[in-house]
């Protein structure tokens, strides 16, 4: 399996990187959040100085992470709301199955959430025979497509507006001519029916506060309101390590998070949910529940070298800063999260072995590290997967003895020149290839090595 896996991003990889369109997508795409990062941080009297604040804070939960998690329990409870803790993605899975059958639901509604994205939350809900509908454009849209999202902060970031028109003239008979605000006022006019007639709504929590027993969710379409308003029961669902000790630290990190993600001052919604409404409040679901989802997040935590990879936010930032996301695109890495901080945390939140690969896939450039809002040393942490991944003899027996020979030649400067140039370039050719790919050649090999020619020069 792991093998398979290997092979496939392989052969994904090579063909989406000498996709032309795809290329042009996404160069545009990204061109527009570069653009808007960069004035962004214009606003920052000291961006480094932001970055360690927020770096500290993360750093400082995580070394009290069960006991803020604790704090949060007691508060949300107090509150009136319900608190459960998926060990597994299968324990998520149960708990809503049985909170919407006990409420009789048939629909749902649901905003943009990685973690309903990691646990597979759409799939197994359609395969009991219940509605689940995105809200957000983007993940609308991948719905719509049959796909999964592309990138974590943008769902659809793949597809040209040709693109989703034509979804749209497919799913609704729309005009294939129609303007991104004609087919956006579509999906609302499609989604408002959604929201009247969902029995809960389901969001994720960008962060999760200990001291108010509350999540937040930071959105810019208002959908994520409208999922948890309209419906009378609202489920959250949120991996361990999104919780922050104080309601005083979103001052830094709600627009910390917005910046980087999308080079906005603040995103256009904010919502602190607390449980659910009160005897004097007309509106709002009647009942909430937090599902607290470890699923692997646990095996991070207790790896002393790894477990600064928890402080991540979810900006994607690092996603737009990489050379080989940018190259292969998002659905090669075959993961619920990619890019870097899925090349870190995937082979620990799964399998080891069939994620382990795609540290292999990292030029070890450092761009991630240097854009990360919270300072997670992410090239680093790939570094120390590809360690791991040595020692435990995940490589192919071929490939190990092929760098023990190098390692051997290479130590030895009078080694490396005991062969000719010419000898050196048929090898590489003829394993060029399958090494190198078939649209790259090698650099060329003097026939004789500098330091012989620099002999016979001064020699003479």
């Amino acid at each position: 399996m792991a093998s398979s896996k290997k092979q496939q991003f392989i052969r994904d990889a090579e063909q989406i990187a000498f996709n032309e369109q795809h290329r042009k997508t996404i160069q545009f795409n990204m061109g527009k959040y570069h653009t808007a990062v960069g004035l962004g941080k214009l606003r920052y009297a000291n961006l480094d100085a932001a970055r360690t604040k927020a770096s500290e804070i993360k750093r400082h939960t995580l070394a009290y992470l069960p006991e803020y998690l604790e704090e949060f329990e007691r508060n949300f409870t107090k509150n009136g709301g319900t608190v459960l803790w998926a060990n597994t993605a299968d324990d998520a899975i149960r708990y809503i199955t049985e909170i919407l059958q006990k409420h009789a639901v048939r629909s749902i509604v649901k905003s943009k959430s990685m973690t309903t994205e990691e646990i597979e939350l759409n799939h197994e809900l359609e395969r009991i025979g219940i509605e689940s509908v995105e809200t957000d454009l983007g993940e609308y849209i991948v719905q719509l497509a049959g796909e999964k999202p592309y990138h974590i902060v943008t769902p659809a970031m793949h597809k040209s507006k040709q693109d989703v028109a034509q979804l749209f003239h497919e799913k609704f008979g729309f005009p294939l001519t129609s303007t991104a605000e004609e087919m956006t006022n579509l999906a609302r006019q499609k989604l408002r029916e959604k929201y009247l007639a969902a029995g809960a709504g389901i969001t994720g929590a960008n962060f999760i506060i200990a001291d108010k027993g509350g999540i937040c969710v930071t959105e810019n379409e208002g959908n994520a309101i409208m999922s948890t308003a309209f419906p009378d029961i609202h489920i959250a669902i949120a991996g361990i390590e999104k919780v922050l000790p104080s309601y005083a630290d979103l001052a830094l990190f709600w627009p910390h998070l917005a910046q980087h993600g999308t080079g906005q001052a603040i995103s256009s919604y904010n919502t602190l949910f607390t449980g659910p409404r009160k005897e004097s409040e007309p509106h709002g679901p009647s009942q909430m529940y937090v599902i607290l989802l470890d699923n692997g997040r646990t095996n991070l935590y207790a790896q002393e070298k790894l477990q600064v990879a928890l402080s991540c936010i979810r900006c994607g930032a690092c996603l737009n800063a990489c050379p080989i996301y940018k190259n292969v695109g998002g659905y090669t890495y075959n993961t619920t999260y990619q890019g870097p901080i899925g090349t870190v945390i995937s082979p620990h939140l799964g399998s080891f072995e069939e994620h382990v690969h795609l540290n292999t896939a990292c030029s070890l450039c450092a761009n991630c590290t240097e854009v990360c809002p919270v300072k997670i040393p992410l090239h680093e942490l790939i570094h120390e997967n590809r360690v791991r991944a040595v020692s435990q003899n995940y490589f192919p027996l071929t490939e190990q003895i092929g760098m023990k020979a190098f390692a051997f030649a290479a130590s030895k400067a009078s080694r490396i020149d005991a062969v000719g140039g010419g000898l050196k370039n048929f090898v590489l050719n003829l394993l060029g290839t399958k090494l190198w790919g078939n649209k790259r050649e090698f650099p060329k090999f003097a026939k004789q090595s500098f330091r012989s020619q620099y002999k016979k020069r001064r020699y003479k």
